[in-house]
């Protein structure tokens, strides 16, 4: 059997888990096993939050509709539910852009949803 020389691959796995731990602080960015359990962490982490991340911003797209609506008298609900009757089909996303930075066009797009309604 001929003899395996394993040196490369496993320094390259070392390096690249000390590399993604660059700047840790005291022996998490410097010492492999330290590093080795902060960076399977820190990519668990990333991992759960990529999924959070999504979630907390519908919820603030929601906020901001709720809040531009209830200037007009309508709840969030009444008013979501008043576009798509309209067949107005604009993702919370768009809608909350247009309730801070287009009042004017929101307030059109509520009286649509009050008149669907």
């Amino acid at each position: 059997m001929p003899r395996v020389k394993k040196a490369v691959k496993s320094r390259q796995r070392r390096k690249q888990i000390l590399d993604m731990a660059k700047g840790y602080r005291g022996g998490r960015g410097t010492l492999l096993r330290s590093a080795s359990e902060t960076v399977d962490r820190a990519l668990k982490f990333a991992y759960r939050d990529r999924k959070a991340r999504k979630r907390s911003f519908r919820s603030l797209w929601i906020m901001r509709i709720n809040a531009a609506a209830r200037l007009h008298g309508l709840s969030y609900s009444k008013f979501m539910n008043g576009l798509s009757r309209a067949n107005v089909s604009l993702d919370r996303k768009a809608l909350a852009n247009l309730a801070v930075s287009d009042p004017d066009a929101f307030a059109k797009l509520a009286q649509l949803a009050k008149e669907a309604a």
